[in-house]
């Protein structure tokens, strides 16, 4: 057949990652690169593909099936907003937008047009996650309870040096982070319409955060712990457990979620899987039936350029809608203004 053709806005560090699995892809090729920086000229010239300074050079010479947008967050909106109406399908990084209000805006166009929109949550086309979900829903577990999860890693000293922008409020963890674990949350438990959290800044004295204690409720009735630092010397974290960034160290021993149900708990990412035989007889003076639940690991930005090729061809619909990427944003925002206030922060589910 012939491949979808995808051009990629942006050849940063995820920018290049996207490059680098349409180069490889056996249903969608690379058709162009555009990015107005100097630096982009040498990636092109590897990818062996045209170089446009902007969307608008690359539609006057060569309109693609469809575009990566990973540029930086600011250009979110308006850059797809100019995709929307040139009718060209857009596989936008997260976050949606900087702001809630802008991500409405977003949502708003692309509902109105019927836009073909995916945004870029790649760990929803992680297949550990797939299988997660599946055991979750499956109902093994019995009822959800909650989950207890993490996000603990070290950020080095020059991470904040090189760019002081992230000691300031408007960057931190909260942010830049916790967006990722929002969306897989959502994903294998369902809405969460309300959040407290504690926030610290002791070990750096940024005055951004570095530790945050997040209190989610979810929609049915589950809850959920969260424990979130860039400084605390500690591996899990989805990259250092999942193997799926070969960028990071990764320790198979450790986990980044624990799912508790009526009869059972399930460990993400080493699947670990405990449930009770009999569940009319479930006590902790009972023993439970212990397995790891088989899964595959693959690279979820490779899994994420097929679904988006298969969404430009018609042939299915976005895993990551815009609507779902406001959700996440929202989700984020909520988890800022609880850490500020004190107060339990509500949220609306759609």
């Amino acid at each position: 057949m012939n491949k979808t053709r995808i051009a990629v806005a942006g050849a940063g560090y995820i920018g290049q990652a996207h490059i680098g699995v349409a180069l490889n892809s056996p249903s969608v090729t690379l058709s162009a690169i555009i990015d107005p920086s100097p630096a982009a000229v040498e990636t092109a010239a590897r990818a062996g593909v045209p170089l446009y300074a902007s969307i608008d050079e690359m539609l006057a010479r060569d309109r693609p099936d469809g575009l990566v947008l990973a540029v930086p967050n600011v250009l979110h909106v308006s850059q797809s907003l100019q995709c929307i109406a040139a009718g060209l399908p857009i596989l936008l990084e997260k976050p949606i937008a900087t702001t809630v209000a802008e991500g409405e805006t977003l949502v708003a166009a692309t509902e109105k047009a019927g836009a073909r929109v995916l945004i870029g949550h790649h760990r929803t086309h992680s297949p550990i996650m797939a299988k997660a979900k599946q055991v979750v829903d499956s109902g093994v577990l019995g009822r959800l309870v909650g989950v207890m999860g993490s996000a603990t890693f070290v950020k080095p000293d020059h991470y904040y040096a090189d760019a002081p922008w992230r000691r300031e409020i408007g960057a931190g963890p909260i942010l830049l982070n916790m967006i990722h674990e929002v969306h897989s949350l959502r994903m294998l438990c369902g809405d969460i319409i309300a959040v407290q959290a504690f926030a610290s800044h002791a070990t750096r004295g940024f005055p951004v955060e570095d530790t945050v204690a997040i209190n989610l409720r979810f929609a049915n009735g589950a809850l959920g712990t969260f424990l979130l630092s860039d400084t605390a010397a500690c591996a899990r974290s989805w990259e250092q457990t999942s193997q799926e960034n070969k960028a990071y160290p990764t320790y198979e021993d450790e986990d980044c979620y624990v799912i508790t149900g009526t009869n059972g708990s399930l460990s993400v990412p080493t699947m670990r899987l405990k449930t009770y035989p009999r569940p009319e007889d479930r006590s902790w003076w009972k023993e439970f039936e212990v397995g790891v639940v088989g899964m595959v690991r693959d690279d979820p930005i490779k899994h994420q350029m097929e679904h988006f090729g298969a969404l430009v061809r018609g042939e299915a619909k976005p895993l990551v809608t815009a609507r779902d990427g406001l959700l996440n944003l929202r989700l984020t925002e909520a988890i800022v203004e609880a850490a500020k206030s004190g107060q339990v922060v509500h949220l609306p589910t759609n």
